[in-house]
């Protein structure tokens, strides 16, 4: 039956297999970012909590938008396994550490994707996944801010976690 069905798509095996991957790293990206949500929320980040709880359905439409771009050019579109994710952290900052070096290697996964179909002339797939790319210099910007905030407020005086929380919660707005 795979071989019938694939004469009906114009994915390559390898562009089918890499878009797979995609989505699984998409939906591990959930989960991460939901267990990260639910340690600051446990620890008193309710605001930054709720930022994190956004990124989570963000990376969620993420998973989908691959899936369904498999299933609508013909594909097979598999459901990924997620494996376990961390879910304690030692610190406030080392979640935002973790989350910009998350994004940094979503980067390179999509950065490999657009290798991909450029060797293998599937302009369709690089066109859709051009969209990424673009998510993705936002993504890091983010991260990378949250950090630059730990930097700028003292989170060891009193109201730095406090101010903290409030300002990581309005990045991207």
């Amino acid at each position: 039956m795979k071989d019938l069905l694939r004469t009906n798509t114009s994915l390559s095996e390898g562009i089918e297999q890499i878009l797979n991957l995609q989505a699984k790293i998409e939906s591990e990206a959930s989960n991460k970012y939901l267990a990260m949500a639910a340690w600051l929320e446990r620890n008193g980040f309710v605001n930054t909590a709720g930022y994190l709880y956004k990124q989570a359905e963000e990376e969620r439409q993420h998973f989908l938008k691959v899936f369904k771009y498999i299933t609508d050019m013909g594909g097979i579109a598999i459901t990924p396994t997620v494996g376990e994710v961390q879910q304690e952290f030692a610190s406030f900052k080392e979640v935002f550490e973790i989350a910009l070096q998350n994004e940094i290697s979503v980067t390179k996964a999509i950065n490999r994707i657009v290798a991909k179909c450029r060797a293998e002339n599937d302009y369709a797939t690089e066109d859709f996944i051009m969209w990424y790319v673009a998510e993705q210099r936002e993504e890091e910007k983010n991260a990378r801010r949250a950090l630059e905030l730990f930097e700028l407020i003292n989170e060891n005086e009193a109201t730095g976690k406090f101010v903290l929380d409030v300002q990581i919660a309005k990045i991207g707005e």
